[in-house]
């Protein structure tokens, strides 16, 4: 599906077929299966190494190492769930991908009433955008120390870097100046591409998902606004059983969305509110102009993350309530009585708001958002009053 497929390519690259058409066998690679489990290991070791130096720096009292490295913990356990939730519900994502392929536009005529092309030409340049500033981000971070090292020390010749890793793990053995650094250079850039993609990957999918309800409840709203009504009882009556059986297969979908990704946005969310918390902490501690940049661009994207998610729920949600408008606007006073009472019912449906949800706990819109934000400036403060008695 056109839509999808910017996911797709990031799934791929992580060894993950999100969902398998009806229309195609389902067939299982080996290479993808290994490719997979080499991410999920290697990202879990790292993980685990950045734990024990979580626990190593807390019991040194080294309260802005331990924040810096939580930054890394979050980052990495956001997109190893995502994978693993995906990864998980391949045959609910398979159903839905099936059910939107069933009320998608058949033909250039249809695709031309639903204004598809403008839809899919939105979800492509924001997919396109989103990415390339997810793939800067963590390569940034990848590759950062490097740098550091071939432009300071090997180039300018003014400070000496060293071999630096670029994420605080804790190791038992020593690693710098052997084989060792080497290969856990590449394994930390291996895990940060992995977290990436993890994130980058689902993201897109869900950005594509909302923005096709998004499409059908627009043009359902279109077409029950300016359909003629002839007055006669059964002809008018067909269009609205029609009307709403449309409708009712648009807010299962919702439903079914918000089974699959409900539990991925909750933890997706806590975990932001803490990440941006602690990213703007180490911004306010005195860092390197260099490092500054880093830490930025960090928050820029965990930013951009909550934003793309809360802005794509508050468009299904306009879209919803937007139907009782349409229903209202619609020339229903030249219909029979018994279409007018129909028709009060489709509008008290439709004024109850669909919403994208983080479980039951949530109802995502842009003001969501703002919960976020608030919600991380407060663990702000409160870390900015720690390390001033400290």
């Amino acid at each position: 599906m056109k839509f999808m497929k910017y996911a797709v390519f990031f799934y791929a690259s992580v060894g993950i077929e999100p969902y398998t058409k009806s229309s195609r066998s389902q067939k299982k690679s080996l290479s993808s299966d290994l490719l997979f489990w080499a991410n999920v290991i290697n990202l879990s070791v790292n993980i685990a190494g950045e734990f024990m130096y979580l626990g190593v720096s807390l019991y040194n009292g080294q309260l802005i190492e331990a924040v810096t490295v939580m930054s890394y913990i979050g980052f990495a356990f956001v997109g190893m769930s995502k994978m693993f939730f995906i990864w998980s519900r391949k045959r609910a994502l398979s159903s839905m991908v099936d059910e939107l392929e069933m009320i998608y536009p058949p033909n250039p005529i249809q695709e031309e009433k639903y204004c598809l092309h403008s839809y899919l030409r939105s979800c492509s340049r924001i997919s396109i955008i989103y990415s390339l500033l997810y793939l800067l981000l963590i390569w940034t971070f990848n590759l950062f120390n490097m740098m550091q090292y071939l432009v300071y020390e090997k180039w300018l010749k003014i400070r000496t870097v060293g071999q630096t890793l670029p994420y605080s793990e804790y190791f038992p053995w020593v690693w710098e100046g052997n084989l060792s650094f080497y290969l856990q250079f590449l394994s930390q850039n291996f895990a940060g591409h992995s977290s990436a993609s993890g994130q980058i990957s689902t993201d897109l999918l869900l950005c594509a998902v909302a923005t096709q309800v998004v499409m059908h409840f627009d043009y359902l709203g279109r077409v029950l606004e300016k359909h003629k009504l002839t007055g006669d009882w059964k002809k008018d009556s067909k269009f609205l059983v029609k009307t709403v059986r449309y409708h009712q297969r648009i807010l299962r979908l919702t439903e079914v969305i918000n089974e699959i990704f409900g539990l991925p946005l909750l933890l997706n969310f806590m975990v932001s509110t803490f990440v941006i918390c602690f990213v703007g902490f180490q911004m306010t501690v005195g860092v390197p102009p260099d490092l500054l940049v880093k830490l930025f661009l960090f928050l820029f994207c965990s930013m951009c993350q909550v934003y793309l998610i809360c802005h794509h729920g508050q468009l299904i949600a306009d879209a919803s309530s937007g139907l009782a408008i349409a229903a209202y606007n619609q020339n229903w006073s030249y219909a029979d009585v018994r279409y007018r009472r129909a028709l009060v019912f489709i509008i008290a449906r439709s004024q109850k708001i669909t919403y994208l949800k983080a479980t039951v706990f949530m109802n995502i819109t842009r003001a969501t958002m703002t919960d976020i934000l608030q919600t991380s400036y407060k663990f702000f403060a409160l870390l900015r009053t720690m390390i001033t008695c400290l």
